[in-house]
């Protein structure tokens, strides 16, 4: 119950941080930068786009061709986004702006911080972990990444390492040379974020497990009696991904693998996760959805977005987790129609047969988004998935299914994180295309918009 008490107040600052700054960037002064205000030109509401980057606008460094022409499309002549557009990457390893000003320069368009969501965002929702001492794992500027989410006390691999010098003895090199060096030692951790895949895979998993067998405190020996161990929360879970080589290189998703593996191997348990973020958790999702609605009001539109089109390459992270999400809107309108029947005396939800039918979330899906975003909010009505041909999926390596029952995974090898369930009817997507130029003309066309 703390948990849930501790997200939903972190899932309330969150949403009032995100409308502020949507009220704040809603001046003359900043809507003239980046949005064009256009009235959604449907009567049945507006829409938002949500984008992948690795494997749908980039391999690696190198831009997709097709991704540059799309976004000339998608802005006005002023350079003005005619739509809400957010990029939902499972990239974790950098700030907002670096991601911001990086793909500014590969698309030609101007994209500001607001609209990039990485794989870590929706730690800033997990404010009863700000004020422990947190090991972080990944690369990159990861001390600062934490301290920019919230959290106050870190603590880095290299950090820990430094206080104890005979922890990391696997690269003969990297030994002590000169004795037996001594030990500085730390206050003990209380917390492990891992926020991606590190260099040195090695050196992590090491001091990792020595953390969780020692309760945070590796002066300790090593003990499995200390389980559950102390909390762990992970951020993004895809096992491969699509950079410039022409097979997927292995992502975060390999390294929690081998984390687990370890963990169990060692102890006889199952490694736990207090939380698992990115995609494809449903709270992911609700992080960017409320992003979108900031954007929205830059646009200066006053009707809710009613639809979201999820494009993206990987089959068990972006189409699962579009289609994840979808089936939680529909749980949550389902809810919401209930609530209002009981008030009202009314009848039976016509949605309620086809949500009864569906199984029901797990908690590590959720991601902490079951009580943190409640029946009572706007929701969109639903989110379509849209797979292209241009990263961890293609064409030239599977061939499309014949029948839309079966589903587009590589025979049924299920690549999606060991906590998440097997639904072959999540992998699939509501439409296939080629690539992102097709999947943005698609949407437009299925919303009777003009996009040039």
């Amino acid at each position: 119950m703390q948990r849930i008490r501790s997200l939903k107040i972190g899932w309330q600052l969150l949403k009032s941080s995100c409308e502020g700054a949507g009220k704040h960037v809603n001046t003359p002064t900043s809507t003239s930068r980046g949005y064009s205000h256009l009235p959604p030109q449907s009567s049945s509401g507006s829409f938002g786009l949500l984008f992948d980057i690795d494997g749908v606008l980039v391999r690696g460094r190198t831009p997709i061709p097709a991704a540059k022409q799309c976004f000339r499309n998608l802005v006005d002549r002023d350079g003005k986004y005619k739509v809400p557009v957010v990029f939902v990457t499972n990239a974790g390893n950098c700030m907002r702006q670096a991601k911001a000003e990086h793909l500014s320069h590969l698309l030609e368009v101007e994209v500001c911080p607001e609209q990039v969501m990485l794989s870590h965002s929706p730690l800033r929702m997990f404010t009863q972990f700000h004020k422990m001492r947190v090991l972080v794992s990944g690369q990159g500027p990861v001390e600062e990444v934490a301290h920019n989410l919230g959290f106050q006390d870190v603590i880095t691999i290299d950090m820990l390492r430094e206080a104890y010098p005979l922890l990391d003895v696997v690269d003969h090199n990297r030994r002590p040379k000169d004795g037996i060096p001594p030990t500085k030692g730390l206050r003990p951790i209380d917390a492990v974020i891992l926020f991606g895949e590190p260099i040195r895979w090695e050196t992590n998993l090491q001091l990792i497990v020595d953390v969780l067998l020692t309760n945070g405190n590796p002066d300790n020996p090593w003990s499995s009696m200390r389980y559950p161990h102390i909390p762990v929360l992970a951020c993004n879970m895809d096992l491969l991904w699509m950079a410039e080589a022409k097979n997927p290189r292995f992502g975060h998703g390999m390294f929690l693998v081998c984390l687990e593996s370890l963990y169990k191997k060692v102890t006889g348990y199952e490694l736990k996760y207090e939380a698992l973020i990115g995609k494809p958790s449903v709270v992911t999702y609700n992080y960017a959805e409320l992003l979108i609605r900031q954007q929205a009001e830059r646009l200066g539109w006053t009707t809710p977005v009613k639809r979201l089109y999820a494009i993206g390459d990987n089959p068990m992270a972006d189409i699962y987790g579009a289609n994840l999400y979808n089936r939680y809107l529909q749980a949550s309108r389902h809810t919401k129609a209930q609530m209002q029947a009981k008030s009202s005396g009314g009848g039976a939800d016509p949605l309620a047969e086809t949500v009864d039918e569906a199984p029901k979330m797990t908690s590590a899906e959720l991601g902490g988004a079951s009580s943190a975003y409640g029946a009572e909010e706007d929701l969109p009505e639903g989110c379509s998935s849209i797979l292209v041909c241009t990263g961890v999926y293609s064409r030239d390596q599977q061939e499309l299914p014949s029948d839309p029952t079966h589903t587009v995974t590589e025979q049924q090898i299920f690549h999606g994180h060991r906590d998440f369930r097997f639904d072959p009817s999540l992998t699939q997507p509501s439409f296939v295309v080629q690539d992102v130029k097709e999947a943005v003309e698609l949407v437009f066309q299925q919303e009777g918009r003009p996009l040039e």
